[in-house]
């Protein structure tokens, strides 16, 4: 038993011894070789040092990943950016070109307002209901325009005339020549007929104001707001003085420039004797708002004998600059 454990050792040296030499003359055939083959496991024994610290099971390294998170994270930063400006551009260019469009409705709008207004206070009365019977929607243009015209003001005289109807008996009969929006037959209690050329409202009578479908002495309080505009005007005061009662009211209110002598407009005193040989006697007169006048007339209770002419004043258009 002891020679053959002897034997066998003697002979396992001899094979190591072998191994040694050929390591040996390979290494000097070829060092590269294994300087490689100690690179390699070098590089082996690093990464399974990678694998075991990081515990992703082959992930990237946790510094090499939060590198990672960064540049991506400040990569998207640049791409939602970009993507905010390149959407807020055509935004921008979007909502100029919406803001230039809506400047030219604007000016195209008032253009139109400032026609049919010239055209309102340099005709007839009936070629005004015509032209509006011919095409409704002028008419929303120009009160549209009118509208925008009023907002300037800082006093509106339908407000004043409201105002002074609250203040009287709810029982009054109105007739408002020329209503527009009938804001005034939708802020009192009062019945209120309201007339104008083309109806806007169900409530609203499309009439020439010169004749109107009203029985005649049955009408309380007639108001006239801003609205005596057709070189036919006292024709529409006549049919007011048609229609109301004896001892009825007569309001008007008229632009101020219309009635300024020394602006080009009528002689005011010159329009009260014009209604006074109509049949109407003054009340009261409110000169006092820098852009209306108020006039505040009765009919003669005792009926007057008909003036076969009448000198009435010449009432100055009201033409509005563009802006």
């Amino acid at each position: 038993m002891e020679i053959h454990r002897t034997g066998t050792a003697d002979i396992d040296r001899k094979k190591s011894n072998k191994k040694k030499r050929r390591r040996r003359a390979k290494s000097n055939a070829d060092p590269s070789q294994e300087t490689s083959q100690h690179r390699g496991e070098h590089t082996a024994q690093n990464s399974k040092r990678k694998k075991r610290k990081s515990g992703d099971g082959g992930c990237f390294p946790q510094k090499e990943f939060n590198c990672s998170a960064k540049t991506t994270a400040s990569t998207e930063k640049q791409i939602q950016n970009g993507m905010h400006a390149e959407h807020t551009k055509p935004k921008q260019s979007v909502s100029k070109s919406s803001s230039l469009l809506d400047k030219m409705r604007a000016r195209l709008s008032g253009g139109h307002f400032r026609m049919l207004n010239e055209k309102l206070y340099t005709c007839r009365g009936s070629e005004a209901l015509e032209l509006f019977q011919n095409d409704p929607s002028l008419f929303s243009v120009y009160h549209a325009g009118y509208q925008e015209q009023m907002s300037h003001w800082p006093q509106q005289p339908v407000d004043i005339i409201i105002k002074w109807l609250k203040d009287h008996s709810p029982s009054l009969v109105v007739a408002d020549f020329g209503c527009g929006d009938a804001k005034l037959a939708k802020s009192v209690k009062n019945k209120v007929f309201s007339l104008d050329l083309v109806s806007c409202e169900p409530s609203v009578i499309a009439c020439d104001m010169a004749h109107t479908p009203l029985i005649s002495s049955s009408v309380d309080v007639a108001v006239f707001c801003l609205s005596l505009m057709g070189t036919d005007f006292p024709n529409y005061l006549k049919e007011a003085h048609r229609v109301l009662k004896p001892r009825g009211w007569l309001l008007v209110a008229e632009v101020k420039s219309r009635l300024d002598p020394g602006n080009g407009g009528a002689d005011p005193n010159k329009f009260i004797k014009s209604l006074q040989s109509l049949g109407f006697s003054i009340v009261s007169k409110d000169f006092s708002n820098k852009m209306f006048m108020l006039f505040y007339f009765q009919k003669e209770k005792e009926r007057t004998p008909e003036v076969k002419h009448i000198d009435w004043p010449k009432l100055k258009a009201c033409l509005y600059k563009r802006r």
